[in-house]
Formats: C-alpha cells, sequence, structure tokens
C-alpha cells in the first residue's frame, strides 16, 4: 500500500500560491502604513519584537485549526488539548523533583505530552470518521471533556515552578531569532510541505472539495480523516509545551480567546470556510496581520477587548469581501461566455 505521505509533485502552478498571497499581503501593507503613519513607535524593534514571541503561540493553534478546516470540518478542543499537554508535562516535572527536575524528566514529559495531543485527536478523528458525526459536535464534546478534566486535575488552579532550563524554549534566542518563532517557522513549513507535495496532502483537499468524490476515487477518507485530526492533536500539544514554557504556569483556561482567532486567521489567509481550498504561507501572513494589529491597537492606547473587537469586524469584512469577489468573478464570467 502505498504511503499517504510520498512525495508528489506540485499539483497546482505556483502562480496559485501568489494568488493566495495576495489578499493577505495587501492586508499587511494596509496595516504597516496605517499604523507607522498613526504612531512613530510602530516601526521600531520593540513592536516586531514583541509579535515576534506572542505570535507562535498563536500560530501553532492556527496550523492545528487549518487541517481539520481544509477537510470541511472544525477542531473546537485546540486550546483545550494544548493545555492538557502542558499539564502532563508539568505533571512529569512535579513528579520528578518539580524545579530540581532533570533534562529526563523533561524529555519524558514531552513524549507524553505529544501522546496525549495525537491521542485526543486520535479519538474525534475516529469518532468521526466512522460514525459520519459531524466534526462541530464532536470536537465539542471532546473540548467539553479536556476542560473538566483538566478543572478536575488541577481543581482549577495553576501549576507552576518548572526547572530553569526550560525557559530559553519560551524566552531564548537563537541568532537573534526567538525560539518559540523558529518552532514555529519549522512547523508551518512542514505543513506547506505536508499539503503541497504528498499524497496525503491532496488527499485532504480532495475530501474537503468532495468527500463522496473522493470517495468513489479510491481515497480511504476514514484513513485521511483521523490521520488529519491526529495530525492536528499533535500540533495542539506542540503549542501546550511552548505555552507552558512561555507562562511558566500551565491552567486548563489558558489561551482560550485564541480558539476564534485561529479561524478568523485562516479565513483571513484564504482558506475555504467549507474545505479544499487554502495553504499554509497565506495563513502565516494573515497571523503577522492580526498580531501588528493588536500591536499597533497597543502603541495607541486602545486596550486589548477593542483589539478582540476588531478583529471579530475583520472577519465579517473578510466574509464579505470574498463574497463580492465571487459575485464579480461570477459576473465577469458570464460576460466572457456571452
Amino acid at each position: 500500500m502505498t504511503s499517504p505521505f510520498v512525495v508528489l509533485p506540485l499539483k497546482r502552478p505556483p502562480q496559485g500560491l501568489s494568488a493566495d498571497l495576495a489578499g493577505p499581503l495587501a492586508a499587511f501593507v494596509m496595516v504597516m502604513l496605517i499604523f507607522s503613519l498613526a504612531t512613530p513607535r510602530f516601526l521600531s524593534s520593540a513592536t516586531f519584537g514583541s509579535v515576534a514571541f506572542q505570535l507562535p503561540e498563536l500560530g501553532l493553534l492556527t496550523l492545528a485549526m487549518l487541517l481539520p478546516i481544509l477537510t470541511g470540518g472544525l477542531n473546537l478542543a485546540i486550546t483545550f488539548t494544548a493545555n492538557i499537554a502542558g499539564l502532563t508535562v508539568a505533571w512529569v516535572l512535579h513528579q520528578n523533583g518539580g524545579v530540581n527536575a532533570g533534562p529526563d524528566a523533561f524529555a519524558l514529559g514531552v513524549v507524553l505530552a505529544l501522546a496525549a495531543g495525537a491521542a485526543s485527536g486520535l479519538v474525534m478523528g475516529l469518532v468521526i470518521a466512522f460514525s459520519r458525526a459531524h466534526p462541530i459536535l464532536v470536537s465539542l464534546a471532546m473540548m467539553i471533556f479536556l476542560r473538566g478534566l483538566g478543572e478536575f486535575l488541577t481543581r482549577g488552579g495553576d501549576i507552576s515552578g518548572f526547572p530553569a532550563f526550560i525557559r530559553p524554549l519560551g524566552h531564548g534566542m537563537v541568532l537573534g531569532v526567538p525560539v518559540p518563532l523558529i518552532v514555529f517557522l519549522a512547523c508551518a513549513g512542514l505543513w506547506h510541505l505536508m499539503l503541497s507535495r504528498t499524497r496525503l496532502g491532496f488527499n485532504i483537499y480532495m475530501i474537503g472539495s468532495n468527500s463522496a468524490a473522493a470517495r468513489y476515487s479510491g481515497v480511504d477518507t476514514r484513513k485521511v480523516i483521523v490521520l488529519v485530526y491526529t495530525l492536528s492533536g499533535l500540533m495542539c500539544a506542540i503549542a501546550g509545551i511552548i505555552m507552558m514554557a512561555r507562562f511558566n504556569s500551565v491552567r486548563v483556561g489558558h489561551g482560550e480567546a485564541y480558539l476564534l482567532i485561529t479561524v478568523l486567521a485562516c479565513f483571513l489567509g484564504g482558506v475555504d470556510p467549507f474545505g479544499g481550498f487554502g495553504r499554509a504561507v497565506p495563513v502565516v501572513v494573515a497571523l503577522a496581520v492580526l498580531q501588528l494589529l493588536s500591536s499597533g491597537l497597543n502603541l495607541l492606547g486602545a486596550s486589548q477587548h477593542l483589539a478582540t473587537a476588531v478583529w471579530g469586524m475583520l472577519l465579517v469584512a473578510v466574509m464579505v469581501l470574498r463574497w463580492l469577489a465571487g459575485q464579480v468573478a461570477a459576473a465577469l464570467e458570464r460576460r466572457r461566455r456571452r
């Protein structure tokens, strides 16, 4: 049997990626121009350094959301999967000395955290693939389960007190580049390669475009769905480990606000909400736009709540603009056929 990860030729011409990037790049230029004129402090190393440290945790969760959306689904459990993974690492460290735990305990915790994230995704994938239950309902059930489990294990509190050698994972720099950003860019590059060059990526797009047609074409849709949600859970676990290192604590409710922002980033990056179309690189650019927007509003003295409201309005605007673009394209196509 052919492996789903076999490397294949690129299915679309390079200009397709450029077309995908047009919208996010336009938004990027607009945000840069507006805030650079509004405040001279925007174009500074402090602003871009802040964005570089804040973007990875949201970016990793967005990558976890991207694959299910491409298949026409959704993973509402991403933040709680990440926090359970972080709690797993914290539990292993505290069982082995807490602040005095060694690298071997941390390595064991990371392995168990990755296994916990993958297991969460695996369960969702199996239920969705074999029961054909709607992904929203299945992931909502998993979200409620993980939240309740986390609250039970922590009694609603935080877990802190980790070894000092973990700190560089969340706050360290390599050649002037934040370590979390390096992790995020590596994961984004892996996602881009998987979606554009492997059989699994091709099958993901087929299922998102038309699941029934993909099944009749010989695609094992159940296997692909299970893999998609397992990989989504695995990426959540990586995000949870990075969040634990950045915050130096773990709580089951960390990053709850990230859930809807990951969906916004996917749609702003040109991902079709019904599946079948979207790429990792435009989504990365869209994430940068959202973080720069947030940083610009902070420099202008606006509260974070206003930034959240602006993000919500941006999602509505993206939907309206995409609908208008579709209407214009359809009108031009009708005129061309005459």
